[in-house]
């Protein structure tokens, strides 16, 4: 499914977030209070928007991993598009948020943007985020919610649930019935206080839900224990 609309993956999400992708993200990062020298990783990284937010930071050095094949290939198409200190900064690895091919303790920072509820099992891809990261590593998770406001959950509904797809279906030519599964997904999704008790169950300390855009998009924050 995600292999089906990787061509089109960028151009969507700019148009149906009406640009605030790229701010959520450029919060992402900074929630992520990157050190220099530090290591990160970028779980379900996609076509790499999110990998390459980071390599604007002060980090050693991005990993992005991801289980399609073909949104890495996008996402390598756009590495060589980068000045050469940034895309020497950037990895990519395909792998499987549940089975991290990486030792303990091997990272700084780990992040995940719209892509946990993707997820088969959430619960043990947030152990694998623990495993990896360092004593004291930050993880930063954004993902989408629905707003408290009444209005604007309302349109919000409206226009993932009815609009949304018919758009993103006709500019991407998708046939797998990607676009109609992405915003159905966020309705049976965990609720915030849920994802925040499995962040704390899983050994991550100080955890934050900070909501943006109206709600619309929440960035979750936990420190490592």
């Amino acid at each position: 499914m995600f292999a089906a609309i990787a061509a089109s993956y960028d151009l969507n999400n700019r148009i149906h977030s009406l640009g605030r992708d790229q701010a959520w993200r450029r919060a992402a990062v900074r929630a992520a209070d990157v050190h220099e020298g530090d290591l990160i990783l970028d779980v379900a990284c996609g076509t790499g928007d999110l990998t390459q937010a980071f390599a604007k930071s002060p980090a050693a050095h991005v990993t992005g991993l991801d289980f399609t094949r073909a949104m890495l290939d996008h996402a390598q198409r756009k590495r060589a598009g980068l000045a050469p200190e940034m895309a020497g900064r950037i990895d990519y690895i395909e792998g499987d948020a549940m089975a991290l091919p990486f030792a303990d303790a091997s990272f700084d920072v780990v992040s995940i943007a719209f892509g946990i509820r993707n997820v088969a099992d959430p619960a043990i891809a947030v152990g694998e985020f623990a495993r990896v990261l360092r004593p004291g590593g930050r993880l930063v998770i954004l993902e989408f919610d629905r707003p408290a406001n009444p209005l604007m959950r309302w349109f919000n509904d409206l226009y993932c649930a009815r609009i949304m797809p018919i758009t993103a279906t006709l500019i991407s030519r998708d046939r797998s019935g990607a676009y109609r599964y992405l915003p159905a997904s966020v309705g049976t999704f965990m609720k915030r206080a849920d994802l925040v008790d499995l962040l704390a169950s899983r050994g991550f300390r100080g955890v934050s839900a900070r909501p943006l855009t109206f709600g619309i998009c929440v960035c979750y924050v936990g420190v490592r224990g």
